[in-house]
């Protein structure tokens, strides 16, 4: 069974290829190979394969390093290899799902704290854990807390 995400990764390569986008094609191939090495992993933890939850995971971390990079390259005055990796952190945030609007994303907020029946700041991390849970990859946890903070005072 084929994830969306999954499928969006391969139909991005195929075009990709199709398209002779060298740099499209090999950020797509490196976020297979990590994609395959995660799987590996699952299965020898006796897992099938790893859900779109971990695959927005390692997207998102590609996303960190490639912005930790961009600043080192432009510290070193490497402006060309700064670039490149923007280009590669565009191509990743395509595959990634889309983010939930602000109005949306204090919806969820609200209906979490409804579900986990949390009543003060000490369940933010028991509210945040169903937000992740929900909606992997699609609210920035950052604003999330902050709303959920507001939400129980």
């Amino acid at each position: 069974m084929t994830t969306p995400i999954r499928e969006k990764i391969g139909d991005a390569l195929n075009k990709a290829v199709d398209e002779e986008d060298r740099r499209g094609a090999c950020t797509l191939r490196l976020i297979h190979a990590a994609i395959k090495d995660r799987d590996s992993e699952a299965r020898a933890q006796g897992k099938e394969r790893v859900g779109d939850d971990e695959i927005v995971d390692i997207l998102a971390r590609m996303i960190r390093q490639r912005e930790t990079s961009v600043t080192t390259y432009e510290q070193d005055g490497q402006i060309e290899l700064a670039d490149q990796e923007r280009e590669e952190m565009e191509i990743i945030r395509t595959l990634l799902p889309m983010p939930l609007p602000q109005k949306e994303m204090e919806a969820a907020c609200a209906e979490a704290i409804s579900a986990v029946g949390a009543s003060g700041l000490r369940d933010v991390g028991r509210t945040m854990a169903a937000l992740k849970a929900r909606y992997p990859g699609r609210i920035d946890y950052t604003k999330a807390t902050a709303v959920v903070r507001d939400l129980l005072r």
